[in-house]
């Protein structure tokens, strides 16, 4: 579920476009076909019953074919948390409202007839994929990336405080429910350092220096302001390995960065001319990399005209460092890192990291790891762990000897890894959908036939009219599509109290308990 989300956000305005028109198009089509609302078939085939683990931009944009493509499909959709949206909510940063607007679109396909929503279910623990495979056809897993990179460094599994992943951090002023009381200390010192060159990195670096009161209009969690407020961060320091053409942002975060006011940039420009100069001709190939040095030169020259010298924060872009310890204060607080200075070898756009021996020590009070996210395995899923992903083909679930596995597909980063952007997800999760359609239409096998109801002898499988019971019996309170738009609605109307968009329930009790409690509830 815990998507990236920096990276969500790559040439926000094109990809917006994009998306919009690509559902106006089909949108017009569903007006005369067979995607609607009020969807009834006629056909004398059985429905096909289909589960997706997971209700992010994958698990959404799979349905969504699905249903538009193959209109005898019945989808159930299994999410952890009671509210629908996965990193568009929880990870796309609050100053980008428009990335969200997708939710839009999401809620069309949550209106669908043939469509149910089933939160507050964590699977794997409440459910299995022995109670699943008994009434569905086929099951879709598009959980995501729920842990983090690491490392592997001197003291990164101590106790240290002030030492966050960058997926932790973003979970916490987003309002994701599990990191909500993780009460950063932004007040100890002035200094963060941001291992990694992402856009996750960038992220969090224009959080820690935005103007507290343009940050207070977007739909940041309350109890994040109120720290915000009291941070004393005025310099913001992203240390990668490589050099500038290794860097991963995006131009529009690049240059957000660049026009945050009262903000000074720094970095080694010397370096930066030496790295345009050798490798023009290779930057000139890449539309994207050479963007993003125009950008950095144009820094360079505001620098030498005196144009952005004046600010009381700053930011500043270190290459050719790798951390190797953290190092300690005596209240257990980080006090700073120590790096291995780099030099690089190999063929450009293949260059690595090879330390020099050289060392240095930057002190800082906060340290932010934005080194990348990865998924976590499930029992009775083959799993690559040294890629980190479902092996599959095309969607299709493989085990690990390269065979098939029927009626198991995979979408999203469990399916690709960690990255991508929105419309990258869109399509990779459509061609999923077509997989499935595919195997449908050629009579592969899918998931056993329901044994328990003997009388059954077509093998009609019920999906959540059966496993809905199985959840209440074991005492989980399932949250449905309904149960959410009323939590939603409650949090626009604290949000305009506040002058926001919305204000984002920060627990899960809270989140589920929304509609019994309409108007007793507390906020934070």
């Amino acid at each position: 579920m815990f998507r990236t989300c920096g990276r969500f956000v790559n040439s926000l305005k094109k990809r917006t476009n994009l998306i919009s028109s690509y559902y106006n198009k089909y949108n017009r089509y569903n007006k005369c076909n067979t995607y609607n609302k009020a969807f009834i078939t006629t056909s004398n085939e059985k429905p096909f019953r289909l589960a997706v683990i997971g209700s992010g931009p994958a698990g959404f944009y799979t349905a969504y074919h699905m249903l538009r493509k193959y209109p005898n499909t019945l989808l159930d959709m299994y999410e952890a948390l009671p509210i629908p949206f996965g990193l568009v909510r929880y990870g796309v940063a609050p100053d980008h409202p428009e990335v969200k607007n997708v939710q839009n679109k999401f809620d069309e396909v949550a209106q669908d007839s043939r469509f149910t929503f089933i939160g507050n279910v964590k699977y794997g623990q409440e459910l299995n994929i022995t109670d699943l495979s008994a009434h569905y056809d086929a099951i879709v897993f598009s959980y995501g990336a729920s842990q983090d990179k690491t490392l592997g460094i001197k003291n990164e599994d101590s106790l240290i405080k002030n030492i966050f992943s960058a997926r932790i951090f973003v979970g916490w002023y987003n309002g994701l429910p599990q990191y909500r009381d993780l009460k950063p200390d932004l007040s100890c010192t002035d200094t963060a350092v941001i291992i990694g060159h992402g856009n996750v990195a960038l992220d969090v670096a224009r959080i820690l220096l935005m103007d507290i009161d343009e940050l207070s209009k977007t739909d940041i969690t309350e109890y994040a302001l109120e720290i915000l407020r009291k941070s004393r961060i005025r310099n913001v320091i992203l240390i990668g390995r490589r050099g500038p053409l290794e860097i991963s942002f995006t131009s529009k975060e690049l240059r957000e960065m660049m026009n945050l006011p009262n903000t000074r940039f720094h970095t080694d420009f010397e370096l930066l001319k030496t790295e345009i100069s050798t490798y023009s001709e290779y930057i000139s190939r890449n539309r994207q990399l050479k963007r993003l040095m125009q950008i950095l030169e144009s820094a360079d020259k505001n620098n030498n005209n005196n144009n952005n010298i004046i600010g009381e924060k700053s930011w500043t872009l270190k290459f050719l460092r790798s951390p190797i310890e953290f190092i300690m204060q005596r209240d257990q607080n980080v006090h700073s890192i120590k790096f291995n200075v780099n030099k690089l070898e190999g063929p450009i756009g293949k260059r690595i990291a090879i330390p020099t021996g050289i060392m240095e020590e930057i002190e800082t009070g906060l340290v932010i790891k934005s080194l990348g996210y990865k998924s976590v395995p499930l029992n009775g899923v083959p799993f690559d762990e040294k890629r980190g992903i479902v092996p599959n083909k095309g969607g299709k679930v493989i085990n690990l000897e390269g065979n098939e596995v029927p009626g198991l597909y995979v979408s999203g980063w469990l399916k690709t890894g960690a990255h991508g952007v929105i419309a990258t997800t869109m399509n990779d999760a459509f061609e999923t959908a077509e997989v499935i359609i595919s195997d449908i239409q050629s009579n592969k096998s899918m998931l056993s036939p329901n044994t328990e109801n003997k009388e059954d002898t077509e093998n009609i499988k019920l999906g959540s009219k059966a496993i809905l019971p199985i959840l209440h019996n074991r005492g989980i309170r399932t949250v449905s599509y309904q149960d959410w738009k009323k939590i939603e609605e409650k949090e626009v109307e604290v949000g305009k109290q506040r002058h926001k968009p919305r204000e984002k329930f920060g627990s899960v009790e809270e989140n589920s308990s929304s509609n019994e409690r309409h108007e007793q509830m507390q906020h934070e």
